[in-house]
């Protein structure tokens, strides 16, 4: 399903930092699922499927693009080519989080050429991207961006909206947040270590 011998999307931004050689207790870097922890993108990513058919109570929020496309019988050409790269917007105070946040990551189930056209649309300069194809179009792990980025898991914290982002962070065990200004979030209140609001995820990290 999907154009899986494509070469995967691993975006680094100009003028990065290099690995980082402090080992103190706060995080080298701070990785971020993007939909739904960045950026309010719920609606977005089921009007696709209304185009295509499909009842938006089958659809499993946070899976990756392409086994979700496959499992509804979707193509997911036809999903990405209805999706609208100009709407998704992010929750409040998240762009002024990350301006304050050292280094960052976004690791993403999304399709690339969406992720990476909403978020250079919203001026963002994430250290490293990798969406779904830098996963072979299966969900998502942490473990590619690690290397990528010459860090271990201690090095870093995960923030994520959904279950399939905590099990990225226990694979590979990780800290682990949750983006508690997801309403998703909220109304399910999770077991383990949430943030109510992008502001006190610094404090919470350690920034101050």
């Amino acid at each position: 399903m999907g154009p899986r011998g494509r070469v995967a999307t691993v975006l680094r931004m100009p003028d990065e930092p290099g690995p980082s050689s402090d080992r103190c207790t706060l995080p080298a870097v701070v990785v971020f699922d993007f939909d739904g922890t960045l950026v309010d993108s719920d609606e977005a990513l089921l009007l696709p499927f209304d185009q295509v058919g499909v009842d938006r109570a089958d659809v499993v929020m946070g899976s990756a693009v392409a086994e979700e496309c496959e499992r509804l019988g979707v193509s997911m050409e036809d999903y990405v080519a209805a999706y609208d790269t100009e709407v998704v917007e992010p929750y409040p105070g998240v762009t002024e989080m990350l301006q304050g946040m050292p280094r960052w990551a976004v690791l993403s189930n999304k399709h690339p050429d969406s992720a990476i056209s909403e978020i250079r649309r919203l001026g963002w300069e994430p250290e490293v991207l990798m969406c779904a194809d830098a996963f072979g179009w299966a969900h998502k792990s942490l473990q590619p961006l690690l290397e990528a980025m010459g860090l271990s898991a201690a090095e870093i914290v995960m923030v994520g909206d959904s279950p399939g982002d905590l099990r990225c962070a226990r694979e590979v065990g990780c800290r682990f947040i949750w983006a508690g200004w997801n309403e998703r979030v909220r109304s399910s209140n999770p077991d383990g270590e949430v943030v109510a609001s992008p502001a006190e995820l610094h404090s919470a990290l350690g920034f101050g």
